[in-house]
């Protein structure tokens, strides 16, 4: 028996890709390497991505075609090729980004967001390149903050990949999930499903640049933030609390989970946010509130620096919610104070890079 190119692919025509229905042939789907040795056939089937879950199946279905069609002893050596070129690995995402950090917050409600939001806007406003990306799954707040609710990113092929290009307000590039989902809709996921949007968002995005990439975490500790040390090197973090003893407690638990040694991200500092009340007629007071120097007390007792002290100014509020974040006006006191804490946090970052080696990527054990 003489086995010949035509009849091989006659063979494959009988097998149809099931995101599409139409047979291999059809789907363009040979690649142009088939090579046929007497009785040895050896070629390549072409997928979009190198993730097709139909992958496995159509290897054993075109093998067993060729067996049915021709002949039992055809010795077949099926190999793959993606058109789109593999998301890097972990710890090698993001190339050209100079420091990621992370925003976190041992519980809710303490103003991680708006800290998240400000910091980055207060970095553009320094002159430096920033992106931030909002991994706080199931309650999504940056569109609100940068009033880019209606933005629906799109993706460019680049380098042989689709990538999800960020949306920029404010000389920052933004990603959310909330621009996927939604917004009226509570996101229900399961915590393998909101960890591979999230790897999507980091691994599958033009971030290009960047000197510092934010990550605005989800409260207090949970699978996001494993899939984050496990994805990402990180630069380090900063550990948003009010004065509060109640907040103080869980950001003490946040950053032993961050130092704790199958971890090891180094904490940058604390911010403490609403650290006194300022009502607008009466500027030069200051009503502790929530307590006083609560996060200053925790920062020295932790040996982290405090990088800022951020006051409970009604405008802050009202900025966030129009979408207009208060670290634009750098002439008031409250965008003054955040343009202060970028710059603590810069001063740090720079400290952190000399004096110690690069955060690793913490390994899966199974």
């Amino acid at each position: 028996m003489t086995l010949y190119p035509q009849l091989i692919i006659d063979a494959l025509s009988t097998v149809r890709y099931p995101g599409t229905g139409k047979n291999l042939a059809e789907a363009g789907m040979i690649a142009d390497n088939l090579r046929i040795d007497g009785m040895k056939v050896s070629f390549s089937l072409i997928f979009e991505k190198p993730t097709d879950p139909f992958m496995k199946s159509l290897l054993k279905a075109a093998e067993a075609a060729i067996h049915a069609q021709i002949s039992p002893e055809v010795e077949v050596t099926i190999t793959t090729e993606s058109r789109q070129a593999p998301r890097p690995e972990p710890g090698k995402l993001l190339p050209q980004v100079k420091n990621i950090i992370g925003i976190s917050s041992g519980k809710g409600g303490v103003g991680k967001s708006t800290v998240a939001a400000n910091l980055a806007v207060a970095l553009a406003k320094l002159g430096y390149r920033v992106g931030l990306l909002d991994a706080d799954i199931f309650g999504p707040s940056v569109p609100k903050m940068f009033q880019v609710e209606d933005a629906r990113p799109y993706s460019e092929h680049i380098d042989g990949r689709d990538l999800i290009v960020p949306i920029e307000r404010y000389g920052v590039k933004l990603l959310s999930i909330g621009f996927f989902v939604d917004p009226d809709q509570a996101t229900l996921w399961r915590g393998g499903m909101a960890g591979n949007a999230l790897k999507q968002l980091i691994g599958d995005a033009a971030w290009g640049e960047l000197d510092y990439f934010l990550i605005d975490l989800p409260p207090g500790t949970s699978d996001i933030h494993l899939t984050i040390v496990q994805t990402l090197a990180m630069t380090g973090v900063v550990v948003v609390s009010t004065p509060q003893a109640v907040a103080l407690a869980d950001a003490r638990k946040g950053i032993n989970m961050f130092t704790n040694d199958k971890v090891n991200v180094p904490i940058l500092g604390l911010v403490e946010n609403m650290a006194w009340f300022t009502p607008a007629e009466l500027p030069e007071n200051r009503y502790y509130i929530f307590g006083k120097e609560g996060a200053k007390q925790l920062a020295e007792e932790m040996h982290v620096p405090l990088l800022g002290q951020i006051p409970l100014v009604q405008s802050i509020c009202e900025s966030g919610d129009k979408g207009t974040p208060v670290a634009l006006n750098g002439d008031s006191d409250t965008g003054n104070a955040f343009l202060q804490f970028a710059a603590a946090v810069v001063r740090q970052v720079d400290r952190r890079n000399v004096e110690q080696a690069p955060t690793e990527v913490v390994r899966v054990q199974h």
